[in-house]
């Protein structure tokens, strides 16, 4: 896994429960910490690409103290939470997956929220 930093930022919506991850969809993988990526933790990210084999995602957070905080939006509950608390997915930090790093499907994230969080990339973040 490594974080995107120049990657020409395209959105699509294309869930397709078929076992590969698909725009759309939130799956489970293995997330480095900022701080140590020697370290990290098995997190939801909402898949927002793909280039054959490799997965671009946002990290999914159920840390209530997220709400408000810069670069992180509100989903609300999702299917990928299985207590269904609130999830906030981080915009600023673009994660760059193999697609054999994903270790199952959460959920569809609907189609609604996805566009909320397309328009909040597209507006803020430059993505197309």
């Amino acid at each position: 896994m490594s974080i995107v930093r120049d990657l020409g930022r395209t959105l699509s919506y294309s869930p397709n429960l078929d076992g590969e991850a698909d725009p759309g969809e939130v799956v489970w993988t293995w997330v480095a910490y900022e701080d140590d990526p020697s370290q990290g933790k098995d997190r939801p990210v909402l898949v927002v690409g793909r280039r054959g084999s490799t997965v671009y995602g946002l990290m999914l957070s159920s840390q209530s103290e997220r709400a408000g905080q810069r670069h992180w939006y509100s989903l609300g509950p999702g299917a990928w939470d299985r207590e269904e608390r609130p999830s906030f997915v981080r915009l600023d930090r673009v994660l760059e997956l193999a697609e054999d790093s994903i270790r199952r499907e959460g959920a569809v994230l609907g189609r609604p929220q996805f566009d909320r969080v397309a328009g909040v990339l597209r507006a803020q973040y430059d993505w197309s």
